[in-house]
């Protein structure tokens, strides 16, 4: 035994967004799913390993409506934490490469040994494609405050509240709520430079994520209210990364914080395509880091 058939799925049109293509929180319930059911088959749980650090996730292939999708999970010894469970979304009817996720887990060096033994018939080499490439493997500063953020040009884009469907079986808000907010706010962080929604609409563009990572620093739970703050991480002719801090409202304490690698996409093409110069200069002056 090594990798492990973890999901079964499918595409639901109103899964997707105005790209027509799987939005990115879907995917992220997906490997959530997959990654439950490995924890099942494996016996690995927060006692043996700790908790979950990170979720880095990396899109190689559009996901578009009616695809079907599995997912195969494994654990990789070689990866960037010392211990990383690896999930390989595929599109089922082609065999292509959708997207990949690692989950890091940080257990005591001395258990290393121990663990390697224990999961010995679900262990895989790492595969390149999922590696980190535009965002650091570790987990984001646990330490970032609101007022601090704002103070650097970060902006508030998204209020919410965390609602009973947005719980998942531990009693705390999953990560694809956590991925709906980024989601909902990333338009009005895309409208301070100067692709703006008319600029998008009127070239046949959309906004597209290439990678995320997730980090979550205390949970979220049933009745939190909430909020999103943004800003600018970096800069390059094709891409440019951003960060999304999650709050909750009433003590301000950071709950989690989302890292993105975005570009901009010919929708007719279905290809990248580079920023104009205008915006390049615009993002480079708001960088927070």
């Amino acid at each position: 035994m090594t990798i492990q058939a973890t999901l079964f799925s499918f595409v639901n049109r109103w899964e997707c967004d105005e790209n027509d293509h799987l939005n990115v929180q879907f995917y992220f319930s997906r490997f959530e799913e997959a990654d439950r059911q490995f924890r099942l088959m494996t016996g690995l749980s927060e006692t043996v390993v700790g908790a979950r650090r990170v979720r880095h996730v990396r899109y190689h292939k559009e996901m578009r409506t009616g695809d079907l999708i599995t997912v195969h999970s494994s654990i990789a010894f070689d990866g960037p934490h010392m211990l990383t469970v690896i999930h390989e979304m595929r599109d089922a009817a082609t065999g292509m490469l959708s997207a990949t996720a690692l989950d890091g887990y940080e257990p005591s060096a001395s258990a290393a040994k121990t663990l390697r033994q224990r999961f010995r018939d679900f262990q895989t080499p790492m595969i390149a494609e999922a590696g980190p490439r535009g965002i650091s493997a570790g987990p984001a500063n646990a330490r970032a405050t609101l007022a601090a953020l704002q103070s650097k040009g970060a902006q508030i884009v998204y209020r919410g509240t965390v609602l009973p469907r947005d719980i998942g079986p531990d009693g705390k808000a999953d990560d694809r709520f956590a991925l709906s907010c980024c989601t909902d706010g990333v338009a009005h962080v895309w409208q301070r430079t100067p692709m703006t929604h008319a600029y998008l609409t009127e070239n046949g563009f959309g906004r597209v994520a290439v990678e995320m990572k997730l980090t979550w620093i205390t949970p979220l739970k049933t009745g939190d209210a909430m909020l999103v703050v943004s800003g600018f991480t970096g800069v390059n002719p094709k891409t440019f990364s951003m960060r999304h801090h999650l709050f909750e409202t009433r003590t301000n304490r950071l709950a989690a914080v989302l890292d993105v690698v975005a570009l901009t996409m010919d929708l007719t093409r279905r290809v990248a395509v580079e920023q104009p110069d205008e915006a390049y200069q615009s993002i480079n002056k708001m960088l927070i880091d």
